[in-house]
């Protein structure tokens, strides 16, 4: 039978002192529907759909999708789609096309200019200069795709707009949580939507 191991020795009423205070700090982040109605803003919905974001690739080459190609599919050989001109050119592509996932933007990106790599901002309010909601902790819940058909192919250019796309509310365990889905749409030189991300973060 397992029995739980014994101190060696006894936690100090200080220890136990500043555990009750820290319970007593969380417990005053905690947010209910009854302490707050609603953490959307009527500033926070008027920034729906306006662009949050912008970044354009540099063209992309055949050695890009290649090398994407090859690492995702590692250890087995990528479909020839991927990586043989001449089998690529008897498809209805009429040659060479990055997998649905490439990201083109993933090394390094034309415009903004490189910089100094930093976490990736979840303060999407203050990008937009307005006051983001009195939460104290942020998670990536899901993300889903749609892929419009039109493929990325070397020689393209691809933009990525990214705006906030919705906001939803619901009460959890953690109080009131909000639910803010940032929408980033690709698009290409000729102006055809590729695909479209859409990731969820939660907020509480």
């Amino acid at each position: 039978m397992y029995q739980r191991p014994k101190l060696e020795q006894p936690i100090s009423s200080a220890c136990q002192a500043k555990d009750r205070l820290s319970l007593r700090r969380f417990a005053s982040y905690h947010v209910t529907v009854a302490e707050i109605e609603t953490l959307i803003s009527d500033e926070m919905r008027a920034v729906v759909g306006k662009v949050m974001t912008t970044m354009t690739s540099y063209p992309i080459s055949a050695s890009d999708i290649r090398r994407w190609a090859s690492a995702v599919y590692y250890p087995e050989v990528p479909p020839k789609l991927y990586w043989d001109e001449d089998y690529a050119s008897k498809t209805p592509f009429g040659g060479i096309v990055a997998p649905e996932e490439f990201n083109p933007f993933a090394i390094m990106t034309k415009d903004p200019r490189p910089t100094k790599r930093v976490m990736r901002r979840t303060d999407f309010e203050l990008i937009l200069g307005i006051q983001p909601p009195p939460t104290r902790a942020i998670l990536q819940s899901e993300v889903r795709v749609h892929y419009s058909g039109v493929r990325m192919c070397p020689g393209d250019i691809i933009r990525s707009i990214e705006r906030i796309g919705e906001y939803s509310e619901r009460e959890g365990k953690m109080g009131l949580q909000l639910y803010t889905t940032v929408s980033n749409e690709y698009i290409n030189q000729r102006d055809e939507q590729v695909k479209v991300l859409q990731t969820m973060f939660v907020r509480y």
